[in-house]
This record gives C-alpha cells, structure tokens and sequence, in this order.
C-alpha cells in the first residue's frame, strides 16, 4: 500500500474512534515518557541538555532528519545576525558567553559556534552542524522523522499524542519548543500577487532591473533588500510603524546594522524609500496594460489602463512594481494541537507567540510548559528571550523551576556564612555573569539573608517576575530580607528615535551612578520579600517594586564593573548599611586595638569555630593588663578605626 494512503487510512481510523468517544476518557500510556519535548531546535536540545543532565525521563520529537532543521532554509540569504565574537581577551568561559550569541549550554567546551566558524555573522549552515553535533556528543534522546499531531490533555491529567505512522506516545508533562515557524500569511485584497519571503529567490540575476516593494520591516524585510539591493532598480518597504533601531532600543530583535543598507540608499535618495501603513488596508492590482503591480495607497493611487482611484498625481507609489513581496515574520504553529485543546496566543504585541506565565506554563493547559523562543511573549521588545543567547538561560530556568516542582530539588545556591565573602561572588557575577547579562531586566541574582542578616544564600539567574514567590519556586525560605541584582539601561535611555549617541550619554562618577543610561548593575534592597500585588503595582519601567534601599554601581565603558573605589568599595558600603553590619577587613594589631577599647568586634576581627559559627575574641582583664603597655602603640590605629 502507499505510504501516503496507509497515513490517511490510520488519520481516518483514529478522527474515527475520536468520534465515537471523547479522547480525553483514555487511560492506556503506551510510549510513556515524564517529560516530551517537541522540537530539535535550539530550545528544545537546550532543556533536553539539562533533563538528561539530571537524569530525567525525557525524549525529544523531531519532525526532520537532524537537528535544526528550521536552519537549513531560514535565513534564506543564509546569514545568521547573531554574533559569533570569537575573542574578547579573556579565557573564562562564562565571561566569554556574554558575546558569544549562538552557543548552547553545556559542560563540553568543544561544543561552542566560536569553534565552528570564524565569520562573526557566521552562516546558517554552520548552525545546523553545530546543533546536530551537539546532539549527538552529548547522546541526547532524540527521536528524529517524527511529526506530532492532535496533541491533548486526558482526563487523567496526562498527554497525548500521535506521530505520522499513527504510534501512539503519551506523558507526564509536555515541552513544546517548536519555535516560531510558520510564515505570516496575512490576506488582503490582492494577496495572491505577492510572494512571501518563505519561497523567495535567492538568485540575485532574478531581480534584475526590477522594481520590488516589500511589505515589512523587520530583519528578514531589510535582510531580503541588503541582497537584492545591488540588481534592482527601486526598492520600496511599507510597514505599520516606523523603523526601530536595535542600537537604539537595545532590543535584539529590532533593525540591526548588519542589514540596514537601505536606510543609506533612502535617506540619501539613491531611490529607495520606506513608508508606512498598515498591509490589511491596501488593495494590490495588476495593471493590464504593462503587466506591473499596482497598490491602491489608501485612496491615492492610480492604475494605467484601468480604475483612477484617486485624484493625486504625484502618488509616491505611482511607477508600479515587478515584485510584492511580503516579509511579515512567523508565527506560533497551533496545528499539534487536538481542536480539545485551546492554546491562545498571547497579546500586547506578543500574539504570534502563545500565552504563557512566568514558569512558563501555558495559561491554558496545566503541565505544558514552552522553552525557547516561545517564551519570548515574556520579554518580547525588553531582552533578549527570543533568541539563543537569551532562551538558553531561560531554559536553564525553566529546569530548575521543574526541579523543584517535580523532584523537590531546590534552585542551585551558593551559602555564605560570612558577608564578607559575599561581595567578591557578587562582584564576580557582576562583571562575568552571562545568564544576568544577555537577559537583562528579566533575570535577577538573589542574596536572601538569614534573620539577623549575618549569613545569606545566593541564587543565580532567577526569574525576577518570579521574585515574590521566590520560596514557593526555589525551595528556598526568605525569613527576612533580600536583594536582587539586576542589569539595566537606564530607564529613559532605550527606545524607537532615541539619540542614544548624544554628548552627555555616560556618566563616570559613583556620585552619578543613578544616572547610568548603559548596561550596569541595580541592587534593590527589601527588608521584608514583597508579595503579588506590591509587584503587579510596581511602576512602569521598574523591572522590581520600589524597594526599602536601591543603588546603582555606575555604568562602566568596558562592562568591567571592579574598580575599587568606583564599584567594589561602594558595593561594601551599601550591604553595610542595609545589613547593619561592618565588613571592613582589619590587621591583627587593629583587631587587638578594637578589643581593648570595644565591647563587639566587626567580622573582620571575628574568628571561626570548627564547626563554622562565629565566636568573638575574648580577651580576659589579665591579658587586657598585660597588653596595656602597648596602648601608645595602639593608639594610632584605633584613631584610624574612628
């Protein structure tokens, strides 16, 4: 029998038995799994990296041959925008990721893109092999040629799906990392004229002395005009809003320079132009006279030979077109799904990804969590979720939140039984954390402090919408206050139009540091862990409610945040007055100065037991007796203790 026939008998038989009972009453759990993850892409080997890391009873589906499969069309001019910054002067692999935007977590350091190319907008074909290589050094359970559909929850709380030989395959808990695949198809009058970037030509000689108009102006819109922009006569680019910067907004996902060759040939009138409107409102014709496309320009355009729409003669659309072409981006696929389960699409700008919450946990359907790009409706135009150098923390995250969850192992934290040695392993992550950096204003570091703020525990690379349910995510109780470090911009900085080029746009003095405007550190200092509602009223920009104490460690051209005087002392200064606690570092003559003239001494003169807790020097009144000869020495140091 044809394959193609056996497949539509076994999609007959099972929408068959669908009909005659409700799907969701099964109770069978063949092929059962903890966790599926569908989707081989970067995403999905990232969370399967750490599954399989822990141990977990995970399985990947892949509907394609390898992995990343998405890569082997897309981009279509094969460029890659993500950078591949193979030297930064430094060795330390953490430090290094912090521009290093194409590699994936992993303890085998042979798996970086920083190995695979030296292009630094390397090209796409190099990604593929490098997510196939990464799949199969570190054996990952990945179950190629299998195309999942009508996936739904059971009543038992269980999944289950079935691939294109009709097998059957259920579990526990579903990841879907699919990615945003499917072109953005949009209809309006005329559509059928204009091609999509998805079966676009890649050969330059095809445009030739064309006049083309793209609908669009995201990266893929103006990657389509760098290519053609040599062979055309004109190319014009309509989109709803104006063009946005990522120098600018600081947004990854806006315009980046690398492809941005048109803005040049327009505002230097070399032809091209950009303008706006909205791609539902225009009508697209072809003229029977000369064979061109003609857009109906909201009321204003003319068409030879045919219908005169509109009475202006200097309509700037007015010559016509040889190509449409539309590059309107990608969507979230729904079709897995089984029409029993509704997954809605997440609004405010976000609706072509699906609706999530902050464990990225699909509001819709309880136990089905998303991972890579498909979280990016959490951060879509503030960090960097929707990319590789973003979605591999955030996938980093979603583990250790399903850790807690299902296996009650708690977020991994570092314990400091003296705050003094708290501040160099925060400074550390300050100036090498990759996860904090690339995942700014949406991933936090957390120091929660014991009750009498002597001791704390630091977390790394938390959620920080999270932040008021840290015990409930973490595993770890907050007794008492907390801080959370954040990287930002300065809350004014960033944006569409802003001069973020403008004379007075950095500040060097700690005396200024709230004034910072580039990427540097905020501590936000709450006594008491804020709850829901104290954040749902935070104001507009604060990445975290108002908090009882805020400094900022002023920006650094280098991102080097280790001055002593600059960051490292005043970093000291504000733990010290927000725990109450004096973290200098003495001499020993300066501690024995401190215990003749103190009833307490700072944790620098403290010493430490066997069994780690702290016991203060005790100095009987014999031995303070036989040490008082040596007061004139002393005198000098405890006047600089003063």
């Amino acid at each position: 029998m044809n394959i193609l026939v056996l497949v539509s008998v076994l999609s007959v038989a099972i929408s068959s038995a669908w009909g005659e009972m409700d799907p969701t009453d099964n109770t069978d759990t063949p092929n059962f799994h903890k966790y599926c993850i569908i989707g081989a892409g970067p995403g999905g080997l990232q969370i399967a990296y750490f599954m399989q890391h822990a141990q977990r009873d995970y399985i990947v589906f892949e509907k394609g041959h390898g992995a990343g499969t998405f890569y082997n069309k897309y981009p279509i001019h094969r460029q890659l925008i993500s950078i591949n910054k193979r030297n930064t002067g430094k060795t330390n692999k953490e430090f290094n990721m912090r521009h290093d935007w194409n590699s994936l977590l992993s303890h085998d350091e042979s798996l970086q893109m920083t190995k695979y190319s030296k292009v630094f907008f390397p090209p796409a074909d190099v990604l593929v092999k490098y997510l196939n290589d990464y799949m199969t050094k570190l054996n990952l359970n990945v179950q190629v040629n299998t195309t999942i559909s009508n996936l739904l929850k059971r009543k038992d709380k269980n999944f289950e799906m079935y691939d294109q030989r009709g097998t059957k395959y259920t579990c526990q808990y579903m990841v879907i990392a699919t990615g945003i695949a499917s072109p953005n198809k949009p209809e309006f009058s005329g559509w059928e004229l204009s091609e999509g970037y998805e079966d676009l030509s890649i050969d330059v000689d095809d445009f030739e002395k064309q006049s083309v108009l793209i609908l669009g102006r995201g990266n893929s819109a103006f990657e389509t005009a760098q290519h053609i922009m040599g062979s055309t006569n004109v190319i014009h680019m309509m989109a709803r809003s104006r063009v946005k910067l990522s120098w600018a907004t600081h947004y990854v996902g806006d315009l980046r320079a690398v492809n941005n060759g048109l803005l040049d040939t327009y505002q230097l009138k070399s032809l091209d132009g950009l303008f706006e409107g909205s791609v539902s409102d225009i009508q697209l014709k072809k003229s029977q006279i000369d064979g061109r496309l003609y857009v109906d320009n909201f009321g204003n355009s003319t068409i030879p030979g045919g219908e005169i729409v509109g009475a202006v003669d200097n309509d700037a659309l007015r010559e016509g077109y040889d190509r449409v072409i539309r590059c309107l981006g990608f969507l979230f696929d729904h079709s897995l799904f089984h029409p029993s389960m509704k997954v809605r699409s997440a609004g405010e700008g976000g609706e072509k990804y699906p609706r999530i919450n902050f464990i990225y946990e699909a509001v819709d359907v309880k136990g089905m969590f998303f991972a890579g790009t498909n979280t990016h409706s959490l951060d879509f135009k503030r960090s960097a979720g929707g990319f590789i150098h973003g979605y591999r923390y955030t996938a980093k995250s979603l583990h250790n939140i399903l850790e807690w969850r299902h296996f009650r192992v708690p977020w991994p934290s570092v314990y400091f039984e003296n705050l003094q040695d708290l501040i160099p392993h925060m400074h550390k992550r300050v100036n090498e954390g990759s996860g904090i950096y690339q995942m700014f204003g949406v991933l936090c570091d957390v120091v929660i402090y014991n009750e009498d703020k002597t001791a704390a525990t630091y977390l790394e690379a938390f959620p920080c919408a999270l932040a008021c349910k840290l015990p409930k995510v973490s595993g770890h109780k907050a007794p008492g206050a907390v801080m959370f470090m954040v990287m930002e911009y300065g809350k004014n900085f960033s944006g569409a139009g802003k001069d973020t080029f403008h004379e007075d746009r950095a500040q060097g003095s700690p005396n200024e540091a709230h004034r910072s405007n580039f990427l540097h550190p905020v501590f936000y200092h709450y006594d008491k862990l804020f709850n829901q509602e104290t954040f749902i009223a935070k104001p507009e920009k604060w990445v975290l409610p108002v908090p009882d104490h805020i400094h900022h460690l002023v920006e650094d051209f280098t991102t080097k945040f280790d001055g002593m005087q600059t960051h490292i002392l005043q970093t000291r200064r504000f733990i010290e007055t927000t725990t109450g606690q004096d973290l200098r570092h003495f001499y020993g003559p300066q501690c024995l100065a401190l215990a003749l003239t103190s009833t307490s001494l700072p944790y620098g003169c403290q010493q430490r037991t066997d069994d780690g807790s702290a016991s203060f020097i005790d100095f009987s009144n014999e031995t303070k007796e036989r040490f008082s000869d040596m007061s004139a020495h002393l005198l000098p140091f405890v006047a600089m203790l003063k």
